[in-house]
């Protein structure tokens, strides 16, 4: 019998939601840890007891009683977790050959590397930072809906219902997070109806329902 997981979670984060989405998906059974941002010795991602987990004292982190393996940054998370419960693919690829596995691989790193990192400079200048900076604010904003445009651009392949053209992949739990954000970004999807319709159908799916539920306490709408 599957022991439950730990997912090491924030709230407000969006990816400890990607992994608890996954999980979902694949139904295999996790309990949340919630932390505090900050240096709290005993509850904050800064303090003693979380830097043993993560020496890098961000979320998620990803325990497993199971295999005795200790995963952080939420695509070793993904990729963890694809390669030891996803025996049937469910988060993969349709196709087995190379471009595919490339493929995912590249929407998976771009969202990684490009949409994700964007998108918190954005909340940051937007929301947290102390002094107004509207050329960081500009900048970041412009290179959002850089990301937002390349999206729209690979979503008219599928019409708007994933981002890899024939289902439903790890990429999109990657994202959805990211992408929902938008509104506390002080952003728009105006331009981007395609966007919008992927959005709105990825709230729709159980897991995500779930898996917003089980990290923040309320559902993704």
């Amino acid at each position: 019998m599957t022991k439950p997981l730990l997912l090491h979670a924030h709230a407000t984060g969006p990816n400890p939601i990607k992994i608890a989405i996954a999980l979902e998906a694949l139904k295999v059974p996790y309990d949340v840890q919630q932390w505090e941002f900050g240096d709290d010795p005993k509850k904050g991602v800064k303090g003693e007891a979380y830097l043993k987990i993560n020496e890098n004292g961000r979320l998620p982190s990803l325990q497993d009683p199971n295999t005795g393996v200790v995963a952080w940054e939420s695509g070793a998370c993904m990729n963890y977790i694809r390669r030891v419960y996803d025996r049937e693919g469910q988060l993969g690829p349709a196709g087995k050959k190379e471009q595919d596995i490339v493929d995912l691989e590249k929407w998976e790193y771009f969202v990684l590397t490009n949409l994700a990192p964007m998108l918190g400079q954005v909340n940051w200048f937007r929301n947290y930072h102390e002094v107004k900076n509207q050329d960081a604010l500009d900048r970041y904003s412009a290179q959002v809906y850089r990301c937002f445009g390349v999206l729209e651009g690979q979503l008219k392949k599928s019409n708007g219902e994933s981002i890899l053209p024939e289902k439903i992949t790890a990429v999109d739990y990657h994202a959805e997070p990211w992408v929902r954000q938008y509104t506390f970004a002080g952003l728009s999807l105006d331009s981007y109806p395609l966007l919008q319709r992927w959005l709105a159908g990825m709230a729709k799916l159980e897991e995500v329902k779930r898996g917003y539920v089980k990290v923040k306490g309320q559902g993704p709408e």
